[in-house]
């Protein structure tokens, strides 16, 4: 009778350390992943074009306000630095092309400037942004 008073039933329990571990590393990878939209860091006003296409790959984005300020990488640019700005982000992504997000009130000289020092900064795909009509 002590013998079975003695022995003691081994309880049972559930690990959770290997579930929380599995959590962790998808939740890293889900954030190393994770394509982050990028901005020239300005709200523009886009004309419409019903043969526009959607770009999703990693782009060098430089948007012209309607009041002719050039802004890229979220911080507004002078226009004769803008060839040395292209040129380091074009080092950060070799086979970024340029997308310029021009308003509709900017001005055409100022586009073609911009087009002008991404030519000399070496890209190759220079694309403007529209809104696109259905």
């Amino acid at each position: 009778m002590r013998r079975k008073r003695g022995r003691n039933k081994p309880e049972s329990e559930v690990n959770l350390t290997p579930m929380l571990d599995v959590v962790f590393i998808m939740l890293i990878f889900f954030i190393v992943t994770a394509s982050f939209v990028k901005e020239a860091g300005i709200e523009i006003s886009r004309p419409g074009a019903s043969t526009a296409t959607r770009n999703e790959k990693g782009n060098i984005l430089i948007a012209i306000t309607d009041t002719n300020q050039v802004w890229m990488d979220r911080r507004q640019i002078d226009p004769r630095a803008l060839r040395a700005n292209i040129e380091r982000m074009r080092a950060e992504n070799p086979n970024g092309a340029v997308i310029i997000q021009a308003d509709i009130k900017s001005e055409n000289g100022l586009l073609v400037q911009v087009m002008d020092a991404a030519r000399l900064a070496g890209i190759k795909s220079i694309s403007l942004a529209a809104e696109i009509i259905q």
